[in-house]
């Protein structure tokens, strides 16, 4: 696995290395709602160069079900924008015992491999679900890691009231749509889709609300990102949160891997 995320990172680095890049300006957000130029001030990212990729570090936990207990983890990932492409490692342990993931979403096609131990398979997920939740993921770290990124022409805006917008972004064959809230601040601090999938074993897939709720902002390289938000899968009985993640560091338009 982690041969395989090197091999597409180093993939993704080659195919942007001579693209160039521009200064993000005002001009270039007046097609998009108040909240959602209000919130790209600010995050600083104006006066700032366009992201053509990023890599995101992440410490936190993660779970498979009600009452179990978090997994520490620990996560990396390279996102590349000119062909919307996601390649995301993780490392968890549980009672001492070490898992190892990866995902790769890449030209609208994704999978998931989970494996305990190095050795032995708990989940492998790929198919029309796969699919269509990770373009939603994808989208996701569009609007919290990489907010520059939503001048995108593939994303279609639909401005609900003052601090709600609601969002349809197309990547290829394949449409998501979600609901984005902001506070007074200009802060984007929820974002819901009925469009990704629950899965554990890559076999039975559920389709609940998905939800990412922030807790925290602060300031990294020059931007005002969240920095801490839960992952939660709104279950017929009650909300489920699976996931905390803490944004260790975020670095944009990479020319090397780190």
């Amino acid at each position: 696995m982690k041969k395989t995320y090197r091999k597409e990172v180093l993939e993704g680095l080659e195919r942007i290395k001579d693209i160039k890049n521009e200064i993000l300006t005002d001009a270039d957000i007046q097609h998009l709602p108040a909240a959602v130029q209000k919130y790209i001030r600010y995050t600083g990212s104006i006066g700032k160069y366009k992201v053509r990729n990023f890599r995101a570090q992440f410490k936190g936990g993660i779970r498979s079900k009600p009452g179990d207990e978090f997994m520490k983890l620990t996560s990396v990932q390279y996102n590349f924008m000119d062909i919307p492409t996601r390649i995301f490692y993780i490392v968890a342990k549980k009672k001492g015992i070490p898992a190892k993931g990866i995902h790769v979403y890449k030209n609208g096609k994704a999978y998931m491999l989970v494996k305990v131990l190095g050795l032995f398979t708990v989940v492998d997920a790929k198919g029309q679900e796969m699919d269509q939740g990770e373009t939603v993921t994808v989208f996701n770290d569009m609007c919290f890691m990489a907010p520059a990124t939503l001048i995108d022409r593939n994303i279609e805006w639909n401005e609900l009231d003052d601090k709600t917008v609601e969002a349809a972004f197309t990547n290829g064959d394949i449409t998501i749509r979600a609901t984005l809230f902001f506070n007074d601040r200009g802060e984007l601090v929820n974002f819901i889709s009925r469009d990704r999938y629950e899965t554990t074993d890559g076999k039975t897939y559920n389709n609940y609300p998905w939800l990412t709720p922030v807790t925290s902002y602060k300031d990294m390289n020059g931007y005002r990102l969240p920095s801490g938000a839960k992952l939660i899968y709104e279950h017929p009985e009650g909300e489920f949160c699976y996931g905390e993640f803490e944004l260790v560091s975020i670095e944009y338009n990479c020319i090397e891997m780190k």
